[in-house]
């Protein structure tokens, strides 16, 4: 009867620790670092960046409140452009927004937004850290 129990107990643990095991990824994508701030001129930017399934998820937006502007922008990780492209701004806010996902490196990652308005060259830039920190997921490390 012991070796029973023994087997049914073993059994159990292994079930279990299976079970925290494939929970711990799911909550790394729990947080998100965001940033906000003033571009050159009179637009302002977000940046968003969390991660998802094992890479980065990150956006970026402007916001001028004028219908119409062309815009370069670059999502950047690591100091290296990962992402690049034009975009209008679109009503009912003159804002455009790009979603990208990245890959997600060992250690700390640094995600950046550029986008510089074709017309005018006002240029908007953000920044943010993400970290890996244990079974917790990333944690905001304030840039």
């Amino acid at each position: 009867m012991n070796t029973t129990r023994r087997a049914v107990a073993a059994a159990a643990a292994t079930i279990l620790s299976v079970t925290v095991v494939t929970a711990l990824p799911a909550q790394a994508g729990d947080r998100e670092v965001r940033r906000e701030g003033s571009c050159s001129g009179s637009a302002d930017w977000k940046l968003k960046a969390k991660s998802d399934d094992g890479r980065i998820e990150v956006e970026g937006e402007v916001d001028s409140n004028v219908n119409g502007q062309k815009w370069k922008w670059r999502i950047l990780h690591d100091g290296s452009v990962s992402a690049r492209g034009t975009a209008k701004t679109t009503g009912p806010s003159g804002s455009f927004d790009r979603t990208r996902r990245v890959l997600n490196s060992s250690g700390t990652d640094r995600i950046g937004w550029r986008a510089r308005n074709v017309a005018s060259g006002q240029t908007c830039k953000g920044n943010a850290l993400l970290s890996r920190c244990g079974p917790r997921g990333p944690a905001d490390l304030a840039h």
